[in-house]
C-alpha cells in the first residue's frame, strides 16, 4: 500500500551534503597558507580526538553553557592545531576565524549525487519538507550557498531547537512546524541511532541511506534502506 506521506523530514551531513575533502586536508591547506607544514593525516586523528573531547565536555556545540557555536568551533581548530604540534597563539586565532568561515560555503561541502534531483521531485509530488540536523546555526547558509535552501519549509538545527537527534523533542518540533501527525511523516538519514531509530520512536517512518558495502542494520526492513537517494520516490509510491 501506497505511504499516506505528508512530510519528509532530512539529515543533511552524508545524506544530501558532504565534505569535499577530508577534514585533515583542509586544515592542512590552511596551515600552508601561512607557512605551517602539517601532515593531513595527523590533523584529521587530532580533529577526531579535539572533537569528541569537545562535544563530550559542551554537548550540542555548547548551547545552553554561555558558549557561542563559533567559540565553540573555534576552540576545537586551535585544539586540533595544538594536539598537532602548533602552538603559535596568532596563527592559531587566523587559522581558526579562517577554517570557521570557510565551512559556511560551497568551498566545503559537496550536493551528494541524486540529492538536488530527488528533492525537487519530493516538492514537486507535493510533500512538505524540512531539515532535522545536528549542525549549528550556520547550516541556513550552507545550504543555501549549495542551492538546497529552496526545497525546505524549515530548517531545524539542533543548536536552535537545544536538542540533538536522537532527542525526540527535535522531531516533535518538526512535527509541530510540519503540521501532520507522526504516521504522515517520514525521516530520511544514514545514522541508524540518531536518524532512523530516533523517528521510528516518535512514530515516524524512516529510510537509512545505507552505501553498498555497509553492513545491516539489526531490526530495518529492506523497503526503509535507499543505497541512493534516488531510489526513495520508489520505495514511497510503491
Amino acid at each position: 500500500a501506497m505511504l499516506r506521506l505528508r512530510l519528509l523530514t532530512w539529515d543533511v551531513k552524508d545524506t544530501l551534503l558532504r565534505l569535499r575533502q577530508p577534514v585533515g586536508e583542509s586544515y592542512a591547506a590552511e596551515a600552508r597558507a601561512h607557512g605551517v607544514r602539517v601532515q593531513p593525516e595527523a590533523l584529521g586523528q587530532s580533529f577526531r580526538e579535539a572533537y569528541g573531547a569537545q562535544s563530550r565536555r559542551f554537548p550540542n556545540y555548547g548551547r545552553g553553557r554561555g558558549l557561542s557555536s563559533q567559540q565553540w568551533w573555534v576552540d576545537v581548530v586551535k585544539q586540533t592545531f595544538r594536539l598537532s604540534g602548533v602552538h603559535e597563539d596568532g596563527v592559531l586565532t587566523l587559522m581558526a576565524e579562517n577554517l570557521y568561515r570557510d565551512f559556511c560555503s560551497a568551498r566545503n561541502w559537496e550536493v551528494l549525487p541524486g540529492a538536488g534531483e530527488t528533492l525537487s521531485r519530493c516538492c514537486q509530488r507535493g510533500f512538505r519538507m524540512g531539515v532535522v540536523s545536528n549542525f549549528d546555526n550556520r547550516l541556513e547558509n550552507v545550504l543555501s550557498q549549495c542551492n538546497l535552501r529552496h526545497h525546505f519549509e524549515f530548517v531545524l538545527t539542533s543548536e536552535d531547537v537545544g536538542f540533538a537527534k536522537p532527542d525526540r523533542r527535535i522531531f516533535e518540533e518538526a512535527l509541530r512546524l510540519g503540521g501532520v501527525p507522526p504516521e504522515q511523516a517520514a525521516h530520511v538519514g544514514d545514522d541508524y541511532a540518531r536518524d532512523y531509530r530516533a523517528a521510528r520512536a516518535v512514530g515516524m517512518h524512516g529510510f537509512l541511506l545505507r552505501a553498498a558495502g555497509q553492513g545491516k542494520e539489526p531490526g530495518v526492513p529492506p523497503e526503509h534502506i535507499l543505497p541512493t537517494l534516488s531510489h526513495l520516490l520508489a520505495l514511497i509510491e510503491k
